[in-house]
């Protein structure tokens, strides 16, 4: 593994396995230069190469006596524990908060959850879809008249989970530089989630602004924001919220004069919206990038993941890096002085623990 470089350098971290947002968590630490002890299962292997990199892997039996002891002499010199158990899990194992922060008083120990951990719900099974379904979020995707669509688990995995996270993660240790001491961040998906929708629900009573499908003009219900067929079936992008850049669209993709008139007119969408559809079918997404692309018309072309990884823009930023023959997606953010890198993972996660011990 490369040596770790980047903004979180000589951070330590000791991180239990999961799926979801628990270890983008912990990439998102080690990509920015943390030392990410992986605490496996003995025989378990990589689940998500990419989401899984940078990481020092320790199998552990946390049934045992002997793995528990191992995780404790960890845990004496870590900064940082992630654990996305059910609530009760981690207390039964006797590696729960009140016995490892008592062992190291210093310790941020970080909790990621769906329904947190407390609550009625907070001890039953659910995954992505169900946490957003609570908070308002997955009601106001999708189209009117039919079911709500789950926007991937980009909405409550890792926007309303790992994100906030790994901010309450840096929280804490900033007030750990001011206190001395750790503390638990309860980081639940439901909780995120609702955060994330803090815009719309501060805009509840704006036409606008709606969350009910078919009426929202950020969900797809106006004409200048949504996505429209081209001639090669491929699709495309509009943002034109603004009016100068509406009447941008309209005289750079040669759209109907009528148009112009009655924009912010929610009587218009549907009529205006077919309007668009007709013309955008008139050529392919390529022909529409060389007319559309990088003026002010808020255009983009809708592309697959691999697609992306060819744009000129997403090749210019490096917003994927080749290491050892695999593509990743490069670290984020970025910093001027102390920039993250992508690394390989490695066995050695007891030997990382033991120099952990040696440096004390």
């Amino acid at each position: 593994m490369n040596q770790p470089s980047g903004p979180l350098s000589g951070l330590r971290v000791i991180e239990f396995s999961g799926i979801g947002p628990g270890p983008h968590v912990a990439m998102l630490l080690a990509d920015l230069g943390a030392e990410v002890v992986r605490v496996d299962r003995p025989g378990a292997g990589v689940g998500n190469p990419v989401v899984e990199r940078a990481r020092h892997r320790l199998a552990v039996d946390l049934k045992s006596d002997d793995g528990k002891a191992q995780v404790r002499a960890a845990v004496a010199h870590a900064d940082v524990l992630i654990e996305g158990f059910r609530p009760g899990v981690m207390e039964r194992l006797g590696l729960g908060p009140e016995e490892l922060l008592g062992l190291n008083p210093r310790l941020v120990y970080a909790r990621m959850t769906g329904w947190g951990q407390d609550g009625p719900l907070a001890h039953a099974a659910g995954h992505d879809i169900n946490y957003i379904a609570i908070t308002g979020a997955l009601a106001a995707v999708g189209k009117p008249g039919e079911t709500a669509t789950p926007p991937q688990n980009l909405v409550g995995d890792f926007g309303g989970g790992s994100m906030y996270c790994a901010f309450g993660i840096m929280a804490a240790l900033y007030e750990r530089e001011k206190s001395g001491k750790g503390q638990v961040v309860d980081a639940a998906i439901v909780d995120g989630a609702t955060s994330l929708m803090s815009f719309f629900f501060g805009a509840r009573g704006v036409p606008h602004l709606s969350t009910e499908r078919g009426k929202g003009m950020l969900g797809g219900a106006a004409h200048f924001y949504r996505c429209f067929t081209c001639a090669d079936g491929k699709e495309i992008s509009l943002g034109s919220i603004e009016p100068q850049f509406y009447a941008e669209m309209l005289a750079k993709a040669g759209a109907p004069a009528e148009l112009a008139q009655g924009q912010m007119n929610p009587a218009n969408w549907d009529d205006y919206a077919a309007k668009l559809a007709a013309l955008f079918l008139t050529r392919t997404q390529a022909e529409w990038c060389d007319l559309l692309e990088g003026s002010d018309t808020c255009f983009a072309p809708v592309l697959t993941l691999d697609e992306a990884r060819s744009h000129p823009h997403m090749k210019a930023r490096g917003a994927y890096v080749e290491h050892d023959g695999a593509w990743h997606t490069a670290p984020a953010p970025r910093f001027s002085r102390t920039p993250g890198s992508v690394r390989s993972s490695t066995d050695d996660g007891a030997d990382v623990v033991a120099s952990w011990g040696r440096q004390a």
